[in-house]
């Protein structure tokens, strides 16, 4: 089943510790581009996090942020470095044998100094493994958004796809009045200008122009590359590079049978062609 390189998932839950979130939004990108945005506390186990993204993750730009949030209402005791406390009182008196007396110290300046009240310490262990299975069931969330809407995609594609086949036999099914229809034209131009031709002369004429004009080695390798985009819609893999590249093909077999045209109906069917294969185009710019 496809994949979209869209998506957006988020996941929250309650610990010990407070409110874990994850927040995780995807989108198309050539590769796989992980950034992520992580409390303090787990800032040195991104390598973790990454590892765990990229085992889900083929391809896209992707955003992942986890927030953790205290339990307002949890006890929290009131952790005091007293050997900063000590050297700020030190420097207080130094500052008052050098310049007089200053005014008493207000206590609640001195917690709000840098560092004066220590954050609790967390069992960061215990943080990531809750952190890593929460990422688990984010990117699960994403994984799914992405699935549907790469099976909307892959619709969108299949229709596309049994128009370009269903050209391409029409074409097909048409030469032999294309060829009629240019040797009743070269024997018109012939009557016109009152000349008897030669059989043999034009009959290798008409040969030459049928060469020129051969296209079923195009409608070929047409009939091929839709059975290799039929078989790719069905992988559960990621196959969006392989749907570009198959685009580059249908592309270049289009354009030449545009170019051996040999009748209006051709042409325009080579333009539909063309038309198709670019929407084809833009939707895989979005598949993983």
């Amino acid at each position: 089943m496809l994949r979209s390189m869209t998506g957006f998932a988020r996941r929250e839950r309650q610990t010990e510790f407070g409110d874990l979130a994850w927040e995780v939004r995807s989108v198309n990108h050539r590769y796989l581009d992980l950034q992520f945005r992580l409390p303090d506390v787990l800032r040195g186990s991104e390598a973790e996090f990454r590892r765990a993204a990229g085992e889900r993750l083929g391809r896209g730009k992707v955003d992942l942020a986890l927030s953790l949030r205290r339990n307002s209402g949890a006890r929290r005791e009131l952790a005091v470095d007293e050997v900063l406390i000590g050297r700020i009182a030190e420097g207080v008196a130094v500052v008052r044998e050098r310049f007089g007396e200053t005014g008493a110290v207000d206590p609640l300046e001195v917690l709000r100094w840098p560092g004066v009240i220590e954050d609790q310490p967390v069992q960061r262990d215990a943080l990531l493994a809750e952190s890593l299975d929460l990422l688990d069931e984010a990117l699960a969330t994403l994984d799914e958004m992405r699935r549907a809407e790469g099976a909307r995609l892959a619709e969108t594609l299949a229709n596309r796809t049994d128009e370009v086949a269903r050209i391409a036999a029409a074409v097909r099914a048409r030469r032999p009045e294309v060829l009629a229809g240019i040797e009743q034209k070269l024997r018109e131009r012939l009557g016109r200008l009152e000349v008897e031709a030669e059989p043999g002369r034009l009959e290798t004429e008409l040969a030459i122009i049928a060469q020129k004009m051969d296209v079923e080695e195009e409608l070929d390798r047409l009939d091929s590359h839709v059975e290799a985009l039929r078989s790719a819609l069905g992988r559960d893999e990621p196959v969006g590079r392989r749907l570009d590249f198959l685009m580059q093909e249908f592309n270049r077999e289009a354009n030449t049978l545009g170019s051996k045209s040999g009748d209006a109906e051709t042409t325009r069917a080579s333009v539909e062609l063309k038309v198709l294969i670019e929407q084809m185009r833009e939707q895989i710019q979005n598949i993983e």
